[in-house]
């Protein structure tokens, strides 16, 4: 047998989806086996969560909602106006609230905060704001001067002087860019931060952690390792099974 007829005999051109050997066929049947299992995984488990999902508002949506009608007609009492800038202060400790978003958020909050000092009051509130927009963080008198309105200004707002929104409301009246009181952008902010889509799946606590979180993040891991182990154990018993030496 010449080289030409041994090279024949030995056909290493191998085409996936047109197997034509039993080893190629059962590799092409048992990768499209672990496929559909890895996609019915993952967009499976996406699709379901959209299912059954729910619109939950956090409690300071639900706070804001209450004193939202009476703010915006400028009937709305003291203890009103207080809850209202204790709900905005909530979204803007957020991470994820855009730039744009923040701007009318802010002004917000200057805009009914001066409507809650009294006016007797109003000139030296002004002045303490004013200090701290001309200092820069890092500067000698930065953190006085902030502490200094975020002790002020959480009387007026009706929050404990050590509270989150205490230290929060001075870097809001701060990067205030006016007072204007934007009802269209208010109404369309605050349910987008404060009203997550949620079910017994992002509810559940697995392992300390909610469970779509273990899921998507540490089981699928163990998912995509295990079919790739699977897949290799199972074409060597089959090479084996065929006589086929690696």
């Amino acid at each position: 047998m010449n080289n030409n007829d041994n090279f024949k005999e030995k056909d290493y051109h191998i085409s996936l989806f047109k197997p034509t050997t039993k080893l190629a066929k059962f590799n092409k049947n048992l990768i499209i086996g672990l496929f559909s299992i890895w996609a019915i995984a993952i967009f499976g488990f996406q699709i379901v969560l959209r299912v059954i999902e729910e619109p939950t508002p956090e409690a300071a949506f639900l706070n804001y909602e209450e004193v939202w009608g009476q703010v915006k007609n400028n009937e709305a009492s003291v203890q009103e106006k207080q809850v209202f800038v204790q709900s905005v202060l909530s979204v803007l400790g957020k991470v994820t609230v855009a730039t744009s978003d923040r701007v009318f958020l802010s002004s917000a909050v200057n805009n009914i905060t001066m409507q809650l000092v009294p006016q007797n009051e109003e000139q030296v509130f002004l002045s303490k704001i004013k200090a701290f927009r001309e200092v820069n963080y890092g500067e000698e008198n930065y953190q006085s001067l902030k502490k200094d309105l975020g002790y002020t200004a959480a009387k007026y707002i009706g929050v404990p002087d050590y509270s989150l929104e205490a230290k929060l409301i001075p870097l809001e009246l701060k990067a205030a860019e006016s007072s204007q009181l934007n009802i269209k952008k208010i109404e369309m902010i605050m349910p987008k931060y404060l009203i997550h889509n949620q079910s017994v799946l992002t509810d559940t606590i697995f392992l300390g952690f909610p469970f779509h979180y273990f899921y998507t993040a540490v089981f699928l891991l163990i998912l995509f390792v295990g079919l790739c182990l699977f897949y290799c154990i199972a074409t060597d018993r089959k090479m084996l099974e065929l006589g086929i030496e690696d």
